[in-house]
């Protein structure tokens, strides 16, 4: 039986990310990819639709049952690539993952798959692709501080200089020029859990003021192409 997990998302401003990032820290761990100075990650994503951009009208209806593909990762290393698909149910998500070659990543990204076979999720994700006609559709660039606490397996992540690759969808260029889709004083803070919230993590996220707001990065950054 497949498992959701709660997901909340607010907008903040880095001050009051700065807040509870030391309130949390007191009682939850940093990512283990929390890599630089600031404990922040550089995250880079390439999402897929199909011809009629179907999960990305999908998600501005607000149609409760949609899912999506993307390949991502992190801090500009190519030597640990993951195939994902994330559903999402309302307020509840699920996700599936798998790492896949840097020679798979590139060919599916040419669209050479005519040859290419896998399992699992990477067999659903070639079907999908011949079958619905899924191909790039936006490139994501973002900065993220994230914390796990392992009751109820929360993990609370605070997501910056969020960026839109508009030009191509070459995710391992490093010279792609993107565009800022986020102001500098917004942060947007992803709140994810099973069951419950453990309560001293609900205390410290009710000590700054915050509004609810369904953000999706996938969407925000495709909306300009």
């Amino acid at each position: 039986m497949r498992k959701y997990r709660h997901e909340l998302k607010y907008i903040i401003t880095p001050s009051m990310a700065r807040i509870l990032q030391v309130r949390l820290g007191m009682i939850m761990d940093l990512d283990v990819n929390s890599i630089y100075k600031d404990h922040t990650y550089k995250i880079r994503s390439l999402y897929f639709d199909d011809d009629a951009s179907t999960a990305y009208y999908e998600k501005l209806d607000g149609v409760l049952y949609r899912e999506k593909y993307r390949i991502r990762y992190y801090n500009d290393d190519d030597t640990f690539i993951r195939l994902e698909r994330k559903l999402k149910h309302n307020n509840l998500t699920s996700k599936d993952q798998m790492t896949i070659s840097r020679e798979i990543c590139d060919k599916i990204i040419s669209g050479d798959i005519d040859h290419l076979t896998g399992t699992g999720l990477l067999e659903e994700f070639l079907k999908k692709m011949r079958e619905n006609h899924l191909r790039p559709s936006v490139i994501v660039d973002y900065q993220r501080l994230a914390y796990t606490y392992p009751v109820s397996d929360v993990r609370i992540t605070f997501d910056s200089k969020i960026k839109s690759g508009i030009y191509g969808y070459d995710l391992f260029d490093f010279d792609l020029p993107t565009l800022q889709m986020t102001e500098e004083n917004e942060v947007v803070l992803e709140v994810k859990f099973n069951e419950i919230l453990p309560e001293a993590i609900s205390i410290i996220l009710g000590t700054v003021p915050m509004y609810r707001k369904a953000v999706s990065k996938f969407a925000l950054c495709r909306s300009i192409k």
